[in-house]
């Protein structure tokens, strides 16, 4: 990466639902396919279903539309030597389930590598309780799609603009409290008040979901510490 700040590590190559763009995410295939890209750290998704199960998927459309693999399927495979030295992302789609994620990493001895994420803070202070060793990393906003691209993109684009602007001030005290460790922010969100905000908090900042080799080199430049792509591939072309 280029100029990249100097003081800060180097930057996360994290690859969305494993690689979304290289085989259908949240699989085994996606996984093995951000794993042979490089990546530093896996992000996937786990909803539970209405009949109960804990999986790896994104919806329940996307759920519907495929066999996804249980949650012990995916931690089961996470545990694997081939994944050893990847760190990973669980996403909780929805409240509810935050002991059953706990104790699956604590049963695969995945809590040190692991950072559970959601846009639901009523559930990280859950996880928090539950098990305060796990990091916890904030996603926002809250979203089912990317409506920067809908037909409603200027209003969107406003209420973004509206939350860049009061995020620094919202992350920072949460994360000197330790009520979370990280900032899972939308690239639009990204600016060096939030960056600055996070790291005197003592905080990690990642954002989602880049997919541009030249949007992945400022996101670097302003110094954010990860940045989630749906397809991996691209942190080569990045220079």
């Amino acid at each position: 990466m280029s100029a990249r700040p100097s003081h800060l590590e180097p930057l996360k190559r994290v690859g969305h639902k494993g690689a979304d763009l290289v085989a259908p995410g949240n699989t085994l295939d996606s996984f093995a396919a951000a794993l042979k890209a490089g990546v530093d750290m896996i992000e996937f998704d786990v909803l539970r279903l209405r009949d109960g199960r804990l999986v790896l998927a994104h919806d329940f459309k996307d759920a519907a539309r495929r066999d996804p693999p249980t949650l012990d399927e995916g931690l089961d495979h996470f545990a694997g030597e081939a994944y050893a030295g990847v760190e990973l992302d669980v996403d909780m789609k929805l409240p509810g389930y935050e002991r059953e994620v706990a104790e699956g990493l604590r049963q695969r001895g995945l809590g040190d590598r692991s950072l559970v994420s959601s846009t639901y803070l009523g559930s990280l202070d859950r996880l928090r309780e539950i098990a305060p060793e796990l990091r916890r990393g904030w996603s926002i906003p809250r979203a089912r799609r990317d409506y920067t691209r809908s037909i409603v993109a200027p209003g969107a684009y406003a209420l973004m603009r509206l939350i860049r602007l009061v995020l620094p001030r919202r992350a920072g005290p949460m994360l000197r409290d330790g009520r979370l460790q990280a900032i899972m922010a939308h690239w639009l969100l990204a600016s060096p008040r939030l960056v600055e905000a996070v790291h005197v908090a003592g905080g990690q900042l990642y954002v989602w979901t880049v997919d541009d080799d030249r949007r992945i080199e400022r996101m670097s430049e302003l110094g954010v510490d990860g940045v989630i792509t749906n397809d991996p591939r691209l942190f080569g072309r990045a220079t």
